[in-house]
């Protein structure tokens, strides 16, 4: 049985689960570096029987499985798989298994979203740089107690978010396609609609899964309504927001500035635009990307190929879980 092991940038997956129960009936190859869509994918894929996605890296068509003859399973890693074709890879027989959600790591893209409000609220890594460099101040920043918090989505990720800000005596409303007043009153926030959300919000911080019905649901209109001294985040997904109408945005100082992990495209390309804006703070879709998730994800991949080889699979994501949306 052959294994691949797609985008393991860092190559953690072997260190981080023991994979020794299937080494003796497994040749397992890691793919540390992105396999380039459709041809080259198809051309280095064509051999295995399992595939081991990296969140969603990678997307996985029906196109692309039609060029996979000998695949029989897809691990995924994480509770779902949005650039996965599932309903495709049922109707050719191949078996979807999915990892669980649980431990520290749950908080981790909560946390990080907190860490790129403040990073561009108080200028942190401008200001970091200019002291190596040998400079002193160069910006001045804002306190975010008293300030408006808008939350786009308050499902799992959006309620890690809200402890921080009560703590912080920040003022949080919220909106998403999906969210009513009864919802809202349970997580301790004030739903409002979305244009009040974007008008009155000091910082607008994203957590909406990614669907048909959510993409681009930030685009120029939702940008043009913000303050020019607000900060959005965005730690969901990169297509949430229209990339072109925020690089618009920011170079135009429409908006203070912005914090992203996500992109349209990943890895970002090195031309982009957003790279060279002063008033971007970027990461590189970081947000699950803590030693616990891997320790978590992997040990439960190594179970769910062990379980699928002895013809008993666990875990077995159905295509209607995989479409459905979090109700946040």
């Amino acid at each position: 049985m052959k294994i691949a092991i797609l985008d393991d940038y860092l190559r953690l997956s072997q260190t981080v689960a023991d994979w020794s129960p299937l080494k003796s009936s497994c040749e397992i190859t890691v793919f540390d570096r992105p396999l380039a869509l459709p041809d080259e994918a198809a051309r280095v894929l064509e051999p295995f029987d399992v595939i081991v996605t990296l969140r969603e890296r990678t997307p996985i068509n029906d196109a692309l499985l039609a060029r996979l003859p000998n695949l029989k399973m897809i691990a995924i890693t994480g509770l779902y798989n949005r650039t996965l074709d599932a309903a495709a890879a049922a109707r050719r027989g191949i078996v979807v298994s999915f990892t669980e959600l649980r431990g520290t790591y749950r908080k981790a893209t909560s946390e990080l979203t907190w860490g790129l409000i403040l990073a561009v609220a108080r200028h942190i890594p401008h200001e970091a740089c200019r002291m190596r460099e040998g400079g002193w101040q160069s910006t001045v920043g804002i306190t975010l107690s008293q300030r408006t918090l808008g939350l786009v989505g308050v499902g799992r990720q959006g309620r890690h978010v809200l402890p921080v800000a009560k703590a912080l005596g920040m003022n949080v409303i919220a909106w998403s396609p999906n969210l009513t007043d009864e919802r809202a009153a349970e997580a301790g926030v004030k739903r409002v609609d979305k244009d009040e959300l974007f008008k009155t919000s000091d910082v607008v911080s994203i957590h909406l899964v990614l669907g048909e019905r959510t993409r681009g649901i930030v685009g120029t209109p939702e940008l043009a309504l913000m303050k020019p001294t607000a900060i959005l985040v965005n730690t969901a997904r990169g297509p949430l927001i229209d990339e072109e109408a925020l690089i618009k945005t920011l170079q135009e100082g429409g908006i203070a500035g912005a914090g992203l992990d996500v992109f349209t495209r990943e890895p970002l390309a090195d031309d982009s635009p957003l790279r060279k804006l002063p008033n971007v703070v970027l990461m590189p879709h970081q947000g699950h990307n803590v030693r616990e998730f891997y320790e978590v994800a992997y040990s439960d991949v190594v179970e769910n190929i062990g379980a699928f080889l002895k013809g008993k699979p666990i875990r077995v994501l159905t295509p209607e879980a995989n479409t459905s949306l979090d109700k946040g």
